[in-house]
């Protein structure tokens, strides 16, 4: 199968499709109000652009993209994990089962070789494929998470997916090194505690931007987010620092999981 990889710093980027399909109707409403504040003809000018993000009913068609970091040295990371298997707490709304596990076998990659999974944030369709019948998928990884984001998760993800992380998670706080070059860093707002990944001039940016609409007008806003203006502003914040430099942001949902900002 296909897969999309940038080499940065000698580090391999590469995207892992999870699942493609609709938001569930347990979520599902117009876009316009699903991301309000959009102008008048952008949502025509989106379309016309970036069909994929769109599903034939009009509706949002969501990419689920997970990122393999791999190094020179051959060290393992994973951003995200995805949605999870057919029982898994995204399925109350996410095209599961994900693919995850099969898409790291096309990379040459088994479960148990990854050795530091980043969780950007706790939302069942980014977190739920660390999980599966009660167990972790990554067993000999550490889990990246930060403390405010664990602070605020909700019951239904501590109880499926954190509390069976619990010997395997490693709790951070603000910017954290995790290797030569690549590095948390804060970009709250979607969640309180959401984090993206720096690899040089490749963000993985976690829901920082959901979809294209975001990418034509930046402060159009997303219903689902915990504090809409805060995301908004870290929204402008990295899109503006990514295109000051000509950087690549790898986003899970959008069509194309690299976009060049410029």
């Amino acid at each position: 199968m296909h897969r999309e990889t940038l080499v940065v710093n000698g580090i391999e980027v590469i995207a892992l499709c999870d699942a493609v399909g609709p938001m569930g109707s347990a979520l599902r409403r117009p876009l316009p109000e699903t991301f309000p504040g959009a102008a008048d003809g952008l949502w025509e000018r989106v379309r016309e652009r970036e069909p994929g993000a769109f599903g034939a009913d009009g509706g949002w068609r969501l990419h689920f993209h997970c990122f393999l970091l791999r190094g020179a040295d051959g060290a393992l990371t994973l951003v995200d994990t995805g949605i999870g298997g057919a029982d898994s707490p995204a399925a109350l709304w996410a095209p599961v089962p994900g693919r995850l596990v099969a898409a790291l076998a096309e990379a040459g990659v088994a479960a148990g070789e990854v050795g530091t999974v980043v969780l950007t944030h706790l939302h069942s369709d980014h977190a739920s494929g660390a999980v599966a019948g009660g167990a972790p998928v990554f067993p000999n990884a550490r889990h990246v998470v930060q403390a405010r984001e664990l602070a605020a998760v909700d019951r239904v993800m501590e109880e499926r997916v954190v509390e069976p992380l619990r010997d395997l998670l490693r709790v951070v706080e603000g910017t954290v090194r995790l290797r030569a070059g690549v590095e948390v860093v804060p970009t709250p707002g979607h969640t309180p505690g959401h984090q993206s990944v720096a690899v040089g001039d490749v963000l993985v940016s976690g829901d920082v931007v959901l979809h294209p609409v975001q990418l034509a007008d930046p402060r159009v806003r997303y219903v689902y987010d915990d504090d809409p203006g805060r995301a908004v502003e870290t929204r402008v914040a990295v899109l503006e620092g990514l295109r000051a430099r000509g950087g690549v942001l790898a986003a899970p949902h959008l069509p194309s999981p690299f976009v060049r900002v410029e």
